[in-house]
């Protein structure tokens, strides 16, 4: 028995937040000073260094579990299953519900539960819970799905990651230009078929590095000090990234007994395009090859950093054949890596 993605779906959001628009922003130091030199050289700078050139966000009317139906709701109808067949339905994502123009998050009931409510499964034992595993919060949902059908404990699994950072951003942080909101979803199942998932690696770095992204104030010190924004240290991730995600992908295709050689994509995080692409050179290295060309898709570009939604959203934009360049087709194997908040890492080797 294999266990496989039988089905993909994404929600990417319709409004489009351009770098232009960040021209009139007031963005400002830690301390709360002003920057030195203008929007356009900060907006421009940001381009070279994460190759975003914009960013979706969410309707003001929908939240992260509506995200997430959406996305859900296309990858049980692309795998053509029953929805009351779903044993689990796993949620990943950082913030909860957070409503337009609001700042208190919203994860009661949790997101899962919510998802399955607008489903409308009645099915009791379709068990529905989130998980909170920073941005790598969807490779660990399939991780843990792969488990539980391993285990005889479910035979479909539907795993979501959904996220809406446009509402937990510090405007006047430059690095708030990084996020955008979207979801991605998959059915993962046993299979009769050769290949699927066939290994897995997942860490957590806490001892130094837990708060490399935390919650925090605003840059701008006349904001209410009680209200929290997403934040990091950004030249700390770069380094740990660098110096623990291509020993974990190393680790991982190790265990899968794959050849490097036969590794046709690498989906990661859509983190920052600068940082992944030292990720996979490093990578190769670890092998004494270098990066094929073409080996790591990209939608960073135009969607941003949405989180747990980058590399579900991405997996299923290939295989929909809406990603120029790129596609996946029969036996071709793939990793799958992502770090993130916590500071998580993990990757699993899929064979398509």
């Amino acid at each position: 028995m294999s266990v496989r993605i039988t089905g993909t779906g994404s929600y990417i959001p319709k409004s489009i937040e351009k770098n232009e628009d960040f021209h009139q922003h007031q963005f400002l130091n830690i301390d709360g000073s002003s920057i030195d030199y203008p929007n356009e050289v900060i907006v421009e700078k940001f381009k070279a260094i994460t190759g975003i050139v914009e960013r979706r966000y969410a309707d003001p009317q929908l939240t992260s579990s509506d995200l997430g139906f959406l996305a859900g709701q296309k990858a049980i109808e692309d795998a053509n299953i029953d929805p009351e067949e779903i044993d689990y339905i796993i949620c990943a994502h950082n913030f909860g519900d957070v409503k337009a123009n609001t700042v208190q998050s919203d994860i009661l009931p949790c997101l899962a539960s919510r998802i399955k409510h607008r489903l409308r499964i009645k099915n009791p034992k379709c068990v529905a819970y989130d998980i909170l595993f920073g941005c790598p919060g969807w490779v660990e949902g399939v991780i843990q799905a792969k488990a539980f059908i391993k285990a005889g404990m479910a035979k479909k699994c539907l795993v979501i990651g959904s996220e809406t950072l446009s509402r937990v951003v510090d405007k006047h942080d430059r690095d708030s230009m990084i996020y955008s909101d979207g979801a991605g979803a998959t059915i993962v199942e046993a299979s009769d078929e050769e290949g699927g998932i066939l290994a897995h690696e997942s860490a957590s770095f806490t001892y130094d590095e837990a708060y490399y992204l935390f919650f925090g104030n605003s840059n701008n010190k006349d904001l209410d000090n009680d209200t929290r924004y997403i934040k990091m240290h950004g030249r700390k991730i770069y380094e740990f990234a660098l110096s623990n995600v291509p020993q974990a992908m190393k680790a991982c295709l190790d265990k899968s007994g794959v050849d490097i050689s036969d590794v046709k994509k690498v989906l990661i995080h859509q983190a920052n395009e600068k940082m992944d692409e030292a990720i996979i050179k490093r990578f190769y290295r670890l092998y004494k090859a270098e990066a094929p060309e073409g080996i790591m898709p990209m939608s960073i570009h135009k969607l941003g950093n949405s989180s747990v939604a980058t590399v579900p959203t991405l997996f299923d934009l290939i295989v929909n054949n809406k990603l120029d360049d790129h596609s996946i087709k029969k036996g071709d194997v793939i990793i799958f890596a992502s770090v993130g908040a916590g500071m998580h890492i993990n990757a699993f080797v899929y064979k398509y």
